[in-house]
C-alpha cells in the first residue's frame, strides 16, 4: 500500500505540473494579444527561452537555495531506490515531480515580469536577470515560507500567534513576481511614442482580443492545478481550495466587467486578478469570503491598471504589477481577515501575521527588482536602441515577423 500511496502523489503532483505548466502558453498568449503585432514573436519566443533558462537555474541553484536538495547524485538515488544523507527523493522519485512543480511556479516569475518590460528590453540581459531571479531570488524567499528557512516561520509564530500561510503563492510567487516587474518597469522607461508631448497617453490597443481571451482561458484553466495540487499529495485533496478559487475568479470578473465598464481586457485580467488574490488563503477561507476577495481584487486591477497609465507614467505593458504586485499583495493580507473562524474560515492565520509576511515578501521583491535590474542597466544595458524599437522586436532581435508571408508580400 505504501507503493500504491507514493505512486498516486506523484502522478497527482505530476498532472499538477503539467497543468501548471499549461499556464506558460496562457502567459505567451496572454502578452501576444496585448502588444503590438511587431512584438508577438518576441513575446512567445522570450517566455519559452525564460522558462528553460529558469529550469536550468532551478536545477543547479534555485531549489539548492530553497530546500538543500541538489540533483547531481547518481539516478539511483533520484529515483527513491537508495537514500544516502541529504538526498531522499521519496518512493517513486517524488521528490522529482515536486521538483517539476515548484519550477513552474519558479518559472511563473520571469512569466509575470515579461508582460510588464514588453515591447522594448533586450532579449540577453532578460535571459540574465532569468537566470539571477529564478537561481537565487525568488528560492531565497521561497525557502523562507515554504520551507522555513533562517526560523522565518518560527519567529512569524511567535511574533504574531501563527505561521505566515501562503498556500499557493499569491505572496511568493505573485506579488514576487509583480513588485521585480515594477522595479524593471521602472528601470526600462516607457515605451516610445507611448504619452504625447503634453504628458497624455497616446491610446496603443490591444493587438488581439481573441489570443488575449486565450491566454486568460489557459491560465485559468492551469490555475486549479496551481491552487489545489499545492496540497502536493493525494491525501492533502481538499475540494474547499477548488471551490474557493472559482468563486474567486468569478468574483473577480463581475468586479472587473463593472469598474472597467465592460473593457474586454479588464474583464478577462479580472478573472486573473481574483485568482491571483485567492491563492495566499484558498485553503482556509470560506467560498464566500474568496468571492469578496476576488470582487475587491478585480477593482485594484482596473483602478490601478489606469492610474499607472494614466497619471503615475508607468508603463507595465500587461499590468502586471497591478495584476500580481497588488493583488497578490492584497491575497496575501486578506488571507487574515477571510480565513478568519469570525469570518467563516477555518481560522490558524492572525491578520498581523499575514500583514507583516505579505509587506516582507513585496518589499524584499521591490528591491531585488531594482537591484537586479539597475545593476544590468548600468552594466550591459536592458533596452533596445531607438530604431530597434520602432522596427519591433520581433525583427530586431529574431529576424522574422508574426506572419513571414504576409510582410514578403507587402514588401513585394
Amino acid at each position: 500500500m505504501e507503493n500504491v500511496v507514493s505512486g498516486l502523489d506523484v502522478f497527482f503532483v505530476l498532472m499538477g505540473a503539467i497543468l501548471v505548466f499549461a499556464m506558460h502558453a496562457g502567459f505567451a498568449f496572454l502578452e501576444v494579444g496585448t502588444v503590438r503585432h511587431k512584438n508577438q514573436v518576441n513575446a512567445l519566443v522570450k517566455i519559452i527561452v525564460d522558462f528553460a533558462v529558469s529550469m536550468v537555474a532551478y536545477f543547479l541553484v534555485g531549489y539548492m537555495v530553497a530546500y538543500g536538495t541538489g540533483f547531481l547524485v547518481s539516478a539511483t538515488v533520484l529515483s527513491g531506490a537508495e537514500v544516502v544523507e541529504g538526498h531522499d527523493f521519496g518512493l517513486s522519485g517524488f521528490g522529482l515531480v515536486k521538483f517539476f512543480f515548484l519550477l513552474t511556479f519558479a518559472a511563473a516569475i520571469p512569466a509575470i515580469i515579461s508582460g510588464g518590460i514588453a515591447e522594448r528590453a533586450k532579449f540577453w540581459p532578460q535571459a540574465m536577470a532569468t537566470a539571477i531571479v529564478v537561481g537565487v531570488v525568488y528560492p531565497f524567499f521561497e525557502g523562507l515560507v515554504w520551507n522555513g528557512n533562517f526560523g522565518f516561520q518560527d519567529w512569524m509564530t511567535e511574533s504574531f500567534g501563527a505561521a505566515f500561510n501562503d498556500f499557493a503563492g499569491s505572496i511568493v510567487v505573485h506579488a514576487m513576481g509583480g513588485w521585480i516587474a515594477l522595479g524593471a518597469v521602472v528601470m526600462l522607461g516607457v515605451r516610445r511614442g507611448r504619452y504625447r508631448r503634453d504628458g497624455s497617453p497616446a491610446g496603443i490597443p490591444p493587438s488581439s482580443i481573441p489570443f488575449l481571451a486565450l491566454g486568460t482561458w489557459l491560465l485559468c484553466i492551469g490555475w486549479f492545478g496551481f491552487n489545489v495540487m499545492s496540497a502536493q499529495s493525494v491525501e492533502g485533496i481538499n475540494g474547499l481550495v477548488a471551490m474557493n478559487s472559482l468563486l474567486a475568479m468569478g468574483g473577480g470578473i463581475l468586479a472587473a466587467l463593472l469598474a472597467g465598464r465592460n473593457d474586454p481586457g479588464f474583464v478577462h485580467n479580472g478573472a486573473l486578478a481574483g485568482l491571483v488574490a485567492v491563492c495566499a488563503g484558498s485553503n482556509v477561507m470560506h467560498p464566500v469570503g474568496s468571492f469578496a476577495v476576488g470582487a475587491v481584487a478585480g477593482v485594484i486591477f482596473v483602478v490601478f491598471f489606469q492610474l499607472c497609465h494614466n497619471r503615475w507614467k508607468i508603463d507595465d505593458v500587461l499590468g502586471v504589477w497591478p495584476l500580481h504586485g497588488l493583488c497578490g499583495l492584497w491575497g496575501g493580507i486578506a488571507c487574515g481577515i477571510f480565513g478568519l473562524e469570525a469570518l467563516g474560515g477555518m481560522g490558524g492565520v492572525t491578520f498581523m501575521s499575514q500583514l507583516v509576511g505579505s509587506l516582507i515578501g513585496a518589499a524584499f521583491a521591490c528591491v531585488a527588482g531594482f537591484a537586479v535590474y539597475g545593476l544590468l542597466k548600468v552594466t550591459i544595458g536592458i533596452r533596445l536602441g531607438e530604431e530597434e524599437e520602432f522596427r519591433g522586436a520581433d525583427l530586431s532581435i529574431h529576424q522574422v515577423g508574426a506572419n513571414p508571408e504576409q510582410d514578403l508580400t507587402a514588401q513585394g
